[in-house]
């Protein structure tokens, strides 16, 4: 690791849905405690190959690990609005940049592990884009893990705004049931217009908020 002196693993979660924010997690490792947490991560998985039962019970493990201090854990949700005005690669950078400050994560202090796509501030000089790493390192799948259920909670309490889109379910993907309800009361505040204007062009719905 070089002159680093602990690992965080990054990893997103909401990249593609149709509605709702982007969500990046990070979880730190100091490297006095990397064998207590890696023993404490033992058999951790990317949280797509966990059913919402096991999410949930690795996302209490690790909030427990943070609460004794193993792990430092932080979150970081982007706005639709943002993601529809600079786009999602800027989203993405900016959820990175507010993780790593959030962690207090100084240049040259730590190791960077990021899943597949994501890359932190070029002035973090140890830094790894690790493709399939949700699969392959600990630290990035608790970290996809902590992203994905603090996603799904928003998305869970989205809906109770918003209760015509079924978001509760799908948490802003666009399955059948989300289109149709697009179809029937048209696009809210908490949809991504830049990722409905083919649809909205071929369903000739209005870009009013509903």
């Amino acid at each position: 690791m070089g002159r680093a002196h602990g690992v965080i693993g990054v990893d997103e979660a909401g990249r593609g849905p149709l509605a709702g924010p982007l969500c990046v997690g990070a979880c730190l490792v100091r490297a006095r405690l990397r064998r207590r947490a890696l023993l404490a991560l033992q058999g951790v998985r990317d949280c797509k190959q966990l059913t919402p039962e096991k999410r949930r019970e690795w996302f209490s493990r690790i909030a427990r690990e943070a609460k004794q201090g193993t792990l430092s854990v932080t979150s970081s949700f982007v706005a639709p609005s943002v993601i529809d005005r600079s786009g999602m690669a800027y989203a993405l950078r900016l959820a990175i940049r507010r993780c790593l400050n959030r962690l207090l994560a100084a240049p040259g202090a730590a190791l960077i592990q990021l899943d597949g796509g994501l890359r932190a501030p070029a002035r973090y000089p140890f830094q790894e884009t690790i493709v399939g790493g949700d699969e392959r390192e600990p630290l990035i799948a608790a970290a996809s893990i902590v992203a994905k259920v603090r996603r799904d909670r928003y998305m869970i309490r989205l809906a109770k705004k918003y209760p015509a889109y079924g978001f509760e379910i799908h948490k802003g993907y666009g399955t059948k049931r989300h289109y149709e309800a697009l179809r029937r009361h048209g696009i809210s505040e908490a949809h991504r217009r830049s990722f409905l204007k083919k649809f909205v062009a071929r369903e000739s719905i209005s870009l009013s908020d509903s």
